[in-house]
């Protein structure tokens, strides 16, 4: 039998289903599409961040290419730049040289019209004379131009004669100076008759009672002394001094500090003085090697054998014309630096060569020879630079130099020995000299000015053009040289500059 309420229930179970389904199939259906959405979204950022890169990578590459392309761009700017300026600088040092040739062509051409007219000037005065000639005498052209030789022969011979003079007068000053050297050297290095004030020492005593202490019993004393130091003690009626004698300068240095010694302990007798000079003796030894080291300290120098020191530190009791030769050697060290250094040489060896030139003068007898080939062979046996010995060998031009130093040192040599007052001349008499030479050529008619230069062994002059002509100027120095030779007292010779010039001036207005 039907029965409505199955159907009722089973239709309410249909539709409940069917609800539930269109439920579950609603949200299964918006799970896809938001699924899809999530999909779709990240397709569409993951193409955003490729293009995005892209986009960035194709960005880079073309910033990275812009920049390789200005660094090209930039270098070939520069070398560009480059190029123009040397070619500014070559055209600039091509207009120097066109000026340096204008003002040569100019000289050239000034020179050329001076010659010019000194040509027609003399041209005119032949002339004159030939004019003069044949209306005097009215004589032929041979015979005037054979008088027109006799008379220049004529005052030729004067200066010709002046010229052998002077010529005969250097070599025997040149021999003289070089007999002198010659002796000084031998009288430094060897035993002979000494002057006093290079061969004596005083030293002071407390009373007169000493001069018998030291005499001793029977000479017992000065005989040990004098035996002990190989010196003379000269002790006469003087009161408070004694005389110590001595040629060798070291060994009157000893003496002296021996002496003192003995003077201040009072203990005077023959052991006393063998050990008092014994340990003075010690005591010199280091004291003339620390004297060495001490002058190449100064010189900031290195590398020198230990017998060149100890030779060195000797020369400090050496004296050429009342001139320390230490002191000298030093100084003619600096000045071979400087003049080196000047000239773009090597200021080291130039130093080595300067303070090793007069290193002979402390040898005394195992070397033969001046003192200058002695102190080469002695730096060549201790393995000095060639350069070095030929210098010091040929600082007296005994030997052919081999190199520019040689000079260097001959002039570094003078420069030191010839400076006022360096050696026995005073400072007062080189005045005098300079301006007794300067006050002679002053007073010369037409002389407007006078100046002594390089210690006084030059000097020059320059007359009023006005009054003095090139003829008279010629005369005129000859005449203040034979004045020059006649009144003063000089050593070696002067030269005599006499400058004769004309000044054209005019104002543009």
């Amino acid at each position: 039998m039907f029965s409505w309420e199955i159907f009722i229930a089973l239709f309410v179970g249909a539709l409940v289903a069917m609800a539930f389904d269109w439920i579950v199939a609603k949200r299964w259906l918006g799970a896809v599409r938001e699924k899809a959405r999530d999909i779709v979204e990240h397709a569409r950022k993951e193409a955003e961040l490729s293009a995005r890169e892209i986009r960035n990578n194709s960005q880079l590459q073309f910033e990275k290419e812009r920049v390789e392309r200005e660094t090209v761009l930039q270098e070939r700017r520069q070398k560009i730049q480059r190029e123009e300026e040397e070619l500014q600088e070559r055209r600039r040092e091509v207009d120097r040289m066109r000026q340096r040739l204008s003002h040569k062509e100019a000289e050239i051409e000034k020179i050329r019209i001076e010659a010019r007219e000194e040509q027609t000037r003399y041209e005119t005065m032949a002339d004159n004379y030939q004019t003069l000639l044949k209306r005097i005498a009215d004589i032929s052209n041979e015979e005037a131009r054979e008088l027109l030789r006799e008379e220049a022969r004529a005052q030729s011979a004067d200066e010709i004669r002046q010229i052998k003079r002077e010529m005969i007068l250097r070599n025997e000053e040149e021999a003289r100076d070089e007999g002198t050297r010659i002796l000084v050297d031998v009288m430094q290095r060897m035993t002979s008759t000494p002057s006093h004030e290079l061969s004596a020492t005083i030293v002071d005593i407390p009373n007169e009672e000493m001069k018998g202490r030291i005499i001793g019993r029977e000479g017992r004393n000065i005989k040990a002394f004098e035996r002990a130091t190989g010196v003379t003690l000269m002790i006469d009626e003087t009161p408070g001094s004694i005389l110590v004698s001595s040629f060798d300068p070291v060994r009157r240095e000893v003496a002296r500090l021996a002496l003192e010694h003995l003077i201040r302990d009072g203990r005077i007798h023959p052991v006393s003085i063998e050990e008092t000079v014994e340990r003075v003796e010690h005591e010199m030894a280091d004291h003339v090697i620390q004297l060495g080291e001490d002058a190449l300290v100064r010189l900031r120098m290195g590398g020198v054998h230990p017998e060149i020191v100890r030779l060195l530190g000797k020369l400090n009791y050496r004296l050429s014309n009342n001139q320390n030769t230490l002191e000298h050697s030093v100084e003619v060290a600096f000045l071979c630096s400087l003049l080196a250094s000047e000239l773009g040489l090597d200021p080291d060896i130039a130093k080595r060569c300067g303070l090793f030139h007069d290193l002979g003068k402390a040898i005394d007898h195992e070397y033969e020879g001046s003192h200058a080939s002695s102190a080469s062979r002695l730096l060549q046996r201790h393995g000095e630079d060639p350069v070095v010995v030929n210098a010091v060998a040929c600082s007296h031009d005994e030997v052919d130099a081999t190199s520019v130093y040689a000079g260097l040192l001959k002039v570094a040599d003078s420069l030191s020995a010839t400076r006022p007052g360096v050696r026995t001349d005073s400072m007062d008499g080189y005045v005098q000299r300079v301006k007794s030479l300067e006050d002679m050529a002053l007073s010369f008619d037409g002389v407007a000015e006078a100046y002594a230069v390089q210690a006084g062994r030059e000097i020059r002059i320059i007359v009023n053009p006005d009054q003095v002509d090139d003829v008279e100027a010629r005369s005129l120095v000859r005449r203040i040289r034979q004045q020059v030779e006649d009144d003063l007292q000089y050593p070696g010779s002067i030269k005599i500059t006499l400058v004769r010039e004309q000044r054209f001036t005019e104002t543009a207005k």
